[in-house]
């Protein structure tokens, strides 16, 4: 879960130079994104979409699929659900949620990050970079005429959640968001990782540290435990009972932080797959649909 922001931050436990230097090259081998094909697109579910490409904060092109719903094309400005993927996923992992978000009558535009399904290559990813570019992808809507710019929610998935939750923690204008296995806070997900491999107290702490200054953020700061305590618009936090890669107890954390957050645990669903979140999408889209149709006299009380 990297990025490429400069080394900035400075502490003074840092490792000398060279050392540091070699253990961030292992961590980037370590987290490398993984090549993928797409095969799956929205035409494969019957549906129509409209091939769209963004522009990142670094220049990289960002692509993505905007699937319109039924009776948008009146003139009028119309909610959308902005949809991102995970870490190593990309949008056509989502696809099987669109025929029910569009069919509820609101539209959706599913993007793919850097580095990930038929966005432009990186070296490496971290979580405020997908937020950076659910943040892209966002600013293009809002000069749609067909988009009300108030009236947008994020859904995201693992990293992709966690990204959801940062931009709309500095984005009040967002009406909702679904978090869907969103860690609590990475430096723990990180560690835990780490302790599978047995490895020093020292190591991990050298490691925690060399992932921050690499992507130029503290840990801290975008933690999705901090971030969604910021959140005022509603959040539906779902997680898998059956997930073995972020415990159950962080979808519970968060949702004890979010001011505005509702808890669904999922009987059966795990991490990597979202084929056992299916069930609840009627709930999911009830969610979208209850913050993105109301008035402004609704949503002013």
């Amino acid at each position: 879960m990297l990025g490429s922001a400069p080394l900035c931050l400075r502490s003074r436990f840092q490792l000398p130079y060279p050392l540091e230097m070699l253990l961030r090259t292992l961590l980037l081998r370590l987290y490398r994104l993984p090549v993928r094909s797409v095969h799956r697109t929205p035409a494969d579910l019957g549906l129509e979409a409209r091939d769209m490409e963004f522009e990142a904060v670094d220049g990289a092109r960002l692509r993505g699929w905007f699937v319109p719903a039924e009776g948008t094309d009146d003139g009028g400005a119309h909610p959308v659900v902005v949809v991102m993927h995970g870490w190593a996923s990309a949008a056509e992992d989502l696809l099987p949620a669109a025929p029910a978000v569009v069919g509820s009558g609101l539209s959706m535009l599913l993007v793919d990050a850097r580095g990930h399904g038929r966005s432009d290559a990186v070296e490496f990813m971290s979580m405020p970079r997908f937020a950076e570019d659910l943040d892209a992808a966002v600013a293009a809507l809002r000069t749609w005429p067909e988009v009300d710019p108030a009236r947008i929610a994020l859904v995201g998935h693992s990293v992709g959640a966690g990204a959801a939750l940062l931009v709309a923690s500095r984005d009040r204008r967002i009406a909702a968001v679904v978090s869907i296995a969103s860690m609590a806070h990475p430096r723990e997900v990180i560690a835990r990782s780490f302790r599978g491999y047995r490895a020093p107290q020292a190591l991990v702490r050298a490691a925690l540290r060399t992932i921050e200054r690499t992507i130029g953020h503290r840990f801290d700061d975008f933690a999705p435990l901090r971030t969604i305590a910021r959140i005022d618009a509603p959040v539906l936090v779902l997680h898998g009972l059956d997930d073995d890669t972020v415990p159950t107890d962080d979808a519970k954390r968060l949702a004890e932080h979010g001011p505005s957050a509702t808890l669904r645990l999922v009987p059966g669903a795990d991490h990597r797959s979202l084929d056992g979140f299916l069930p609840v999408l009627p709930e999911i889209v009830a969610h979208l649909r209850d913050a993105l149709t109301r008035t402004p006299t609704d949503q002013d009380a």
